[in-house]
């Protein structure tokens, strides 16, 4: 028998999120609920984004004039990290390619060769992406000119979490999910399965439903606190795990990309909106305190706080199911990994998909479940491994937060992609891994790990062709840059908010 019944516990993002695509792919042929409690807050900090959030947006049938303007968005290029391989160096993580292919190698080897002879400029300078957010400048691709780099220009967005939510809440009403209001007091169970039945609401009304979605946030109301799925904590290796979040005016200068700035026991984000720039402190409890952890926030906003501060407590790591019987977490309650990289809401957009591919009938077949499960493990690994490298490779000694990050082990498989990429310069990654060879190199080169060797195959080019080359290339992308608009001006001509 198909699932006839579709419970989503918790709204927010993430039950939002699941509503509104669920209802889409399903065409109303299942019945969905969404049960959400006005009484339980949402953490609401996800407004950085990575370019795979336009795919589920154009699955969703979504104008993007119109979404960035009812959210406040922003264009993103890429991330700006300061202060995370020394204290005063500075580089962008950005989205899209770095430079242009040659032959056999990636554009970066031929950088690589000329930096080892200190005879070429910054990284930062030999990506269209990086250029444009160091300019302010934006332009969508311009996909008739194959053989510029405008065509390969790749985004995200900066928008308003919660007007985000309401916008997909509007969205999966109109395509027919039932929203119910009520606290969740009691969860009851099958006695044959433990599968879950039902949960009651504190106004007595009883909710049954074949499948669970369970977007209750990090206290995993299903998940753990029913079935007692078990958590993975990787606290050892991300020792961050608490965070404070506040809303300031909005930057005039309006930047297409989202800063990350290392501090003495954590890290601050900037994220710039239309309204209001979002700012907050991700900061260890074990190597600061919450009032210098407050200090430091304030000792480094650009603009005048509005509202509010916001304090939350983390624990980093996974469910060690992400399905379990006859119940799926996604969004906070399948796990955490911090927003260093943005990729809260890509975690939430995978998981919805891969619950459609692999969606059940009422045998809940358990190779289904555990296949789910595989994949979900791998992408939260690959992403961690990501997140832990900005913290591991580091030339800070000048705390005992860096200090604890740069001697505390790592897993294995980061420390193998570590050794490859310090002897020749080499990125090896799984195919189905999110961050590309692109982003690994500009982190752990920006981050200041320098290979011990040249590619060998590097050899067959003479040092004058190859520095042709590359300044050949700066100079194309700075001539491309310059004839850019603002992405202020961009804003304003195409999705400027009427809020």
């Amino acid at each position: 028998m198909t699932i006839k019944k579709l419970l989503i516990v918790g709204g927010g993002t993430s039950g939002w999120m699941t509503a509104a695509m669920l209802s889409k792919l399903t065409e109303q042929k299942i019945s969905i609920s969404l049960v959400e409690s006005d009484k339980i807050g949402t953490i609401g900090v996800g407004e950085a984004t990575i370019p795979a959030i336009k795919r589920f947006n154009q699955l969703l049938g979504i104008n993007e004039a119109e979404f960035m303007s009812a959210t406040q968005g922003t264009f993103k290029l890429g991330i700006q990290f300061q202060n995370w391989g020394a204290l005063g160096e500075s580089y962008l993580h950005g989205f899209g390619k770095i430079g242009r292919q040659w032959d056999w190698l990636s554009f970066y080897q031929y950088w690589l060769r000329l930096n080892g002879c200190n005879n070429v400029s910054h990284l930062d300078n030999f990506s269209i992406n990086t250029q444009m957010a160091l300019r302010h400048k934006f332009s969508q691709p311009q996909l008739d000119r194959p053989q510029s780099p405008l065509s390969e220009i790749a985004y995200a967005y900066h928008f308003d979490a919660g007007l985000y939510g309401q916008y997909l809440k509007t969205l999966a009403l109109k395509q027919g999910v039932n929203h119910i209001e009520g606290t969740i007091v009691s969860v009851n169970q099958h006695l044959d399965n433990q599968h879950i039945a039902s949960v009651k609401l504190d106004n007595g009304r009883e909710l049954d439903a074949d499948l669970f979605i369970d977007c209750s946030g990090m206290s995993g109301l299903l998940i753990e606190q029913c079935l007692n799925t078990g958590f993975e904590d990787w606290n050892h290796w991300l020792p961050c795990d608490s965070a404070m979040a506040i809303a300031t005016k909005k930057d005039p200068d309006l930047p297409p990309c989202t800063r990350s700035r290392a501090h003495d026991a954590g890290w601050q984000w900037k994220i710039p909106l239309q309204h209001r720039t979002g700012n907050g402190h991700v900061y260890s409890s074990n190597f600061t305190t919450r009032e210098q952890a407050q200090t430091t926030l304030f000792e480094h906003l650009d603009t005048q706080p509005l509202g509010d501060i916001n304090h939350i407590r983390f624990r980093t790591g996974k469910r060690r199911k992400s399905w379990n019987k006859n119940c799926v977490a996604i969004g906070l309650s399948a796990g955490f990994l911090e927003p260093l990289e943005s990729t809260s809401l890509y975690l939430i957009q995978t998981a919805i998909l891969r619950l459609v591919k692999l969606f059940p009938d009422d045998n809940f077949l358990q190779a289904n479940i555990d296949e789910f499960n595989r994949e979900t493990d791998f992408e939260m690994e690959k992403i961690r491994d990501f997140i832990i490298a900005h913290y591991k490779v580091t030339r800070r000694d000048d705390s005992e937060f860096w200090r604890y990050n740069q001697h505390m082990d790592i897993p294995d498989s980061l420390a193998d992609k570590l050794e490859m990429f310090s002897a020749y310069g080499r990125v090896h990654r799984n195919a189905d891994e999110l961050f590309r060879e692109e982003s690994w190199v500009q982190v752990l080169i920006g981050q200041g790990l320098k290979p011990q060797f040249a590619d060998p195959l590097l050899k067959l080019k003479s040092q004058k062709e190859i520095t042709m080359f590359v300044n050949d290339t700066e100079q194309v992308i700075k001539n491309n840059v310059d004839n850019l608009p603002s992405h202020k001006e961009f804003i304003s001509q195409y999705c400027r908010s009427a809020l």
